[in-house]
């Protein structure tokens, strides 16, 4: 029997290799799976070597303060992938994780197929990683045709497979009465999926929704949660005496609450494009510790965070940083754009004309799958 081991380093990572697999299950039954995963992969009967929290850091601080106990892990997911022997090592985005096993797994066994999907992003900074990943991956994957040409200059195998969270996908109709009152407009509200993220963001949105229903008793605040920060976010809201939110982890649910939303104040991320899909206006979110951001914007190639604005080199969708990103501030962004419907209009104008340059016509899940099972 054929086999993959499945490496992701956070959530996301998890939800998009979760995706394509249950898509390769479907082309083909006869493989043995392993992971490095979470809820997803796990909700696919993909069970993880170990939790996924483990691995979850954020930022240089945290990285280096975790050095040794990151090392200890790396140690650790190279030789179960050398003891589970498998024909690929389908490694998914967290490149500072993932791609460290990639490498070593590599040099200890060059039989297996090394495919790594989400490319790094080089084109944001540390561009001469490149030279180094053409010693051990074989194909590397690609969400977005600029890319290309990156790989193509250093002779790397790539294909351009576009992003899985722009396809549309049909999802069962849910009842949604019992979360939300019906007469209230909704906005999504995306706080990270990781403690680090959600500790430092939980209390401005907090502030920021008091401020909200100061102004006006129209609104209906939904949290957007994993199942692994679910209890802590509820937990949370409870102490700030809010009574008008709601917070969910159901997929299923979470799409259709996008859909239905006016408005959503997001985390910046890769789920933002998951959001832009679902064409809602939305404002961009990020607050890290000083130290990390100093290095960061000291390393960074591009103006945006956001990757519709990098792409458009310029702010379409409006980014609150740092000190920006305090309870005032995004309560005037939002309140501003709420009343301006204009504005709203003009971004997802921009939006949809960005999203029709970078997206396939056919699945990108599908075609991950296929190549996986070309190398079976």
């Amino acid at each position: 029997m054929k086999k993959i081991f499945i490496l992701t380093g956070e959530p996301s990572g998890d939800k998009l290799a979760s995706i394509v697999i249950s898509k390769l299950k479907q082309m083909n039954t006869e493989v043995e799976y392993s992971c490095v995963g979470g809820h997803n992969l796990e909700s696919i009967g993909i069970k993880s070597i170990y939790n996924l929290n483990q691995i979850t850091f954020i930022g240089f601080t945290s990285v280096l303060l975790n050095i040794f106990k990151i090392r200890n892990k790396i140690n650790k997911t190279v030789d179960e992938v050398i003891r589970f022997n498998p024909d690929i090592l389908f490694s998914v985005d967290s490149p500072d994780f993932t791609l460290r096993v990639a490498e070593r797994v590599k040099k200890i066994n060059k039989n297996i197929k090394t495919i790594h999907y989400v490319a790094p992003q080089v084109w944001i900074w540390r561009e001469n990683r490149i030279k180094k990943f053409k010693k051990f991956i074989d194909h590397m994957l690609l969400l977005f045709n600029f890319e290309k040409k990156y790989f193509d200059n250093e002779n790397i195998l790539n294909t351009f497979v576009g992003h899985p969270l722009l396809e549309h996908k049909k999802k069962s109709k849910i009842d949604l009465s019992s979360l939300m009152d019906k007469n209230k407009k909704i906005i999504s509200i995306f706080a990270g999926s990781r403690d680090s993220e959600i500790y430092v963001l939980l209390p401005i949105l907090c502030d920021f929704i008091k401020l909200m229903n100061k102004q006006s008793n129209d609104y209906f605040f939904i949290f957007h949660a994993t199942e692994k920060n679910k209890k802590t976010t509820v937990n949370f809201l409870k102490n700030y005496s809010l009574s008008n939110f709601q917070v969910i982890s159901n997929e299923n649910i979470k799409s259709q609450i996008l859909s239905n939303s006016v408005f959503a104040v997001v985390k910046s991320g890769t789920v933002s494009l998951e959001i832009c899909n679902a064409q809602v206006p939305s404002i961009i979110i990020y607050k890290i510790n000083m130290i990390n951001y100093l290095i960061m914007k000291f390393l960074v190639k591009v103006k945006f965070v956001n990757i519709i604005n990098i792409i458009n080199n310029k702010e379409i969708i409006p980014e609150l940083l740092q000190s920006e990103c305090n309870a005032k501030e995004i309560y005037n962004s939002v309140n501003y754009l709420l009343n301006n419907p204009n504005l709203l209009k003009l971004q997802l104008v921009n939006i949809d004309k960005t999203l029709k340059n970078i997206k396939l016509d056919t699945s990108s899940s599908d075609k991950v799958a296929n190549i996986l099972r070309e190398y079976l």
